[in-house]
């Protein structure tokens, strides 16, 4: 337990459930950053009037219920998660086919909440729930010579719509280095504000690595897969000069569509002044040794 994140935001340092949430009226008044725009650090709260449950889960990028932002909303209530199952293989003492009891039993969530900055195109802060990946993998056993571990999305035709169009090299797919998948702050959500995550947020279990941007945290994951060789990832594999492997919030680096060398916060209206976007979306203390004499311009 010594080596655990340690939460240090404060409760007003949160965005409010309301303003999470409601992320249609947000970035309907907001100037587009495109996808996975910058990051937020912590903001401060400020309560929006609420939409209804519909509006408030309508705002998402899941491209296997459809490229539009309402479509995950309404197309992701066919995806059934019951006995929900992830295979786990490659180079794993124990590989097989575990249902999320077998994963999570024995391991506790021990009254905490983690609060991550959320890594979408949109600034804020929200406290994901989860286990760390880390007790997930020390479950199967990692053998000597893994380097990198992989991760699969569903792809289920008659449930996901999306999945007809060539948008993608469907299953979606996405990787992290050894020691990335072991950091502490890296989790494997279950929820969001203590309740189940919704359908077109990942359920019933997805990634979040909070010092990346938003497509690194693959959602409603089948599979995990150890290797000793780079995984391929679905967005490196589109478009491999706008998005990289390893895809850290790096101010200093700019997409080739834009910028991303400062932020506009949640709840501060189309003409808030933006801020300076923070390395490794604010973790710099946390993760930055990760990547020591690694070329960041290079390895982007």
């Amino acid at each position: 337990m010594a080596n655990r994140w340690k939460n240090n935001l404060l409760n007003s340092e949160i965005t409010p459930e309301v303003i999470w949430l409601n992320r249609r009226q947000i970035i309907s008044s907001a100037l587009s950053l495109g996808f996975c725009g910058t990051i937020a650090g912590p903001v401060s709260a400020e309560v929006l009037t609420p939409n209804s449950w519909e509006d408030i889960t309508s705002y998402n990028n899941y491209y296997e219920f459809g490229t539009g932002k309402g479509d995950p909303a309404a197309n992701a209530h066919n995806l059934n998660t019951e006995g929900w199952s992830i295979v786990v293989d490659g180079m794993v003492d124990n590989p097989g086919r575990y249902s999320l009891v077998e994963l999570l039993t024995g391991l506790t969530l021990e009254e905490r909440v983690y609060r991550f900055r959320c890594v979408e195109a949109w600034s804020m802060v929200v406290p994901w729930n989860g286990y760390e990946l880390k007790d997930i993998l020390d479950i199967v056993g990692v053998k000597p010579g893994a380097k990198f571990v992989s991760f699969e999305t569903a792809l289920r035709p008659d449930e996901m719509p999306g999945v007809k169009y060539n948008v993608l090299d469907w299953p979606y797919r996405e990787g992290l280095r050894l020691d990335e998948a072991m950091h502490p702050l890296t989790l494997m959500a279950t929820e969001i504000y203590g309740k189940p995550i919704p359908n077109q947020n990942g359920a019933p279990i997805r990634l979040v690595v909070p010092w990346k941007y938003g497509f690194k945290s693959i959602k409603s994951i089948v599979r995990i897969t150890l290797t000793d060789t780079e995984p391929q990832t679905s967005w490196n594999m589109s478009n491999s000069r706008e998005y990289g492997f390893y895809s850290n919030v790096n101010p200093t680096v700019n997409h080739p569509r834009w910028s991303q060398a400062s932020e506009r916060r949640i709840g501060g209206g189309l003409f808030a002044k933006r801020k300076p976007t923070l390395m490794f979306n604010g973790y710099e203390d946390e993760v930055a040794h990760l990547y020591d004499g690694m070329d960041l311009a290079k390895f982007y």
